[in-house]
């Protein structure tokens, strides 16, 4: 399973139920990472998207306590277990897409992280795991500095080890 997450200097993914900043080459590679595949969401994830609604041309898994939640074009469960039972259904790739909880709960079945690492401290309320700092992973792969006005960034591609 991959995750693909956006990050700051501190590992700050969100405030607010909000992306820090948004990066129009970030969101490119997210819609080529995962146009077509699987995507692992929670319910607060899917409720940023634009109208609340699933992204299209994925298929769209919602990870929520609510039992009686229900949104078209979504397959929505309710437990990790549920969520991992969900996936032996499908042979595409899978992305785990957000927010904080699920990335944390899905992390340990992941094996490839995409990182946009974003050299700037913003302020931030929900956080991902730092990655440097597991020695479960390592660095495979990472793009040449880019800009977004004064953002500076890199694609990283992380490796369970």
């Amino acid at each position: 399973m991959n995750l693909i997450v956006a990050a700051d200097k501190n590992w700050g993914i969100g405030k607010d139920n909000k992306l820090l900043v948004s990066i129009p080459s970030d969101m490119k590679f997210f819609r080529q990472e995962t146009m077509g595949k699987v995507v692992v969401m929670g319910r607060k994830t899917l409720e940023s998207f634009p109208n609340g609604l699933p992204l299209k041309n994925r298929t769209n898994v919602v990870l929520t306590s609510d039992k009686n939640y229900q949104v078209k074009d979504a397959v929505i469960v309710h437990s990790i277990d549920e969520v991992l039972e969900e996936l032996k259904k499908y042979d595409d790739e899978i992305y785990v897409i957000g927010g904080g909880k699920v990335y944390e709960e899905l992390l340990p079945y992941c094996d490839v992280a995409h990182v946009t690492k974003i050299d700037f401290a913003f302020e931030a309320d929900t956080h991902f795991p730092n990655l440097d700092e597991d020695p479960e992973w390592e660095i495979t792969a990472s793009s040449d500095e880019q800009t977004y006005f004064d953002l500076e960034y890199t694609f990283v591609k992380y490796e369970r080890k």
